[in-house]
């Protein structure tokens, strides 16, 4: 009976978490459609073109531990809602620099829309808190699941808005803005109770390096930041290949709603696919779908190509990247929660944030063409995958603590 009421507030929650993902998070794809176009357009030099993407990695990377701990005194709304305000803050200063025609300032928004990343990337821990062990990969995935209507909203906004005042993409962010203000009413009917006081003779749980060195803990941080790096390193080069390689920008926004649907739509049964056949084969299957996106990638630049690796890379990250979350989520006790999860997106955004800075330069500066650039991106893959690999591998052989 307990856990029946317990998933009923979870699936509450849930319902709440799904409609923030799916609002508040197309700002997500808007920005990573045009953000490397205006960047290319503003930048000094065309390697820099990923650099405002790089930064709100960056700044989601560096917001994760005081988001993390925020919540963790305070509760998830608070945390929701100060991600919410930095993606305002974030649009109106990226609109800014648009305006003034300063790169500088561009990159100070893009900073600032970290912020709201890194807490939507708490949407799925959340969903978490409340559920019960066979409920809680389903929630996982329901909340991912959220984005496929992201995936629709976003680009299609872009398609509306990037052109629709004399600056270019300046409407976008101005959108952008609208988003979050509006989105942000939804939290207030989130109902997760606040986590408990700590008394004095609570356990306190392991250390950072306690957790981070226990196998399991170890492996999905490796698999989860290997999935997500992975992700945005080629989808952060894709609007720069398909406009380099001939195509028109409303192109490239396709390819990307595929791509993001793609990320998203296999949330609906994620979570079934990880009760039933175990998360370490979800995982598994990620990474190899993750080599089969690279694959089709290098076989050519049609716009056939395009479609079928950014699909591939979507579906990838999905399974690669949720279960690694239920993975991680499974391996550590509520007190240690705070702790845990905001060095989670620490580890795993430091990898992203690498990833993107080193997309625009694979892209943009490792050959004379878009498509040299677009090969040598999908060939940075290759050892990174064979890393996550073997860590996973290395889990499953080894034998069993007692």
């Amino acid at each position: 009976m307990s856990h029946a009421i317990d998933d009923t507030s979870a699936r509450r929650t849930v319902f709440i978490l799904v409609l923030a993902q799916a609002f508040l998070g197309a700002q997500m794809p808007m920005i990573f459609t045009i953000g490397g176009l205006a960047g290319q357009s503003l930048a000094p030099n065309v390697c820099f073109a990923t650099l405002p993407i790089s930064l709100i990695v960056l700044g989601s990377m560096l917001s994760a531990t005081p988001l993390s701990a925020l919540m963790q005194r305070f509760g998830r709304r608070a945390g929701f809602m100060v991600g919410a305000g930095g993606g305002a803050i974030g649009g109106a200063v990226g609109a800014y620099g648009l305006y003034l025609n300063s790169f500088t300032v561009f990159l100070a928004g893009s900073f600032l829309t970290g912020i709201y990343m890194s807490a939507q990337g708490f949407y799925r821990f959340a969903a978490a808190d409340t559920a019960s062990d066979e409920f809680r990969p389903k929630a996982i995935s329901y909340v991912m699941a959220g984005g496929l209507a992201s995936a629709i909203i976003g680009p299609q906004l872009v398609k509306v808005t990037s052109d629709s005042m004399v600056i270019p993409f300046m409407g976008t962010y101005l959108g952008v803005i609208l988003i979050n203000v509006i989105g942000a009413a939804l939290f207030l009917f989130i109902n997760i109770p606040k986590p408990a006081p700590v008394a004095a003779d609570a356990p306190r749980g392991r250390t950072r390096w306690e957790l981070i060195t226990t196998p399991r803990i170890a492996v999905a941080v490796i698999c989860a930041m290997v999935s997500y790096a992975l992700m945005n390193l080629v989808m952060t080069s894709t609007p720069l290949a398909v406009v380099g390689c001939g195509y028109q920008q409303n192109n490239a926004a396709d390819v990307v709603t595929a791509h993001v649907l793609a990320m998203f739509a296999p949330s609906f049964f994620t979570g079934h696919l990880i009760a039933r056949f175990g998360v370490e084969k979800i995982v598994a299957t990620g990474l190899v779908i993750l080599a089969g996106a690279g694959a089709v990638a290098l076989q050519g630049v049609e716009l056939g190509n395009f479609f079928i690796a950014l699909i591939l890379l979507g579906l990838g990250w999905n399974f690669g990247f949720i279960g690694a979350t239920t993975m991680l989520a499974g391996a550590h006790e509520p007190h240690e929660r705070g702790r845990m999860q905001g060095m989670n997106d620490l580890i795993v955004f430091g990898g992203v944030t690498v990833a993107s800075l080193a997309s625009g330069g694979l892209m943009n500066c490792s050959g004379g063409d878009a498509v040299t650039g677009w090969t040598s991106v999908n060939l940075a893959m290759a050892p990174f995958l064979m890393l996550a690999g073997a860590a996973l591998i290395w889990l499953v052989l080894r034998p069993q603590e007692a």
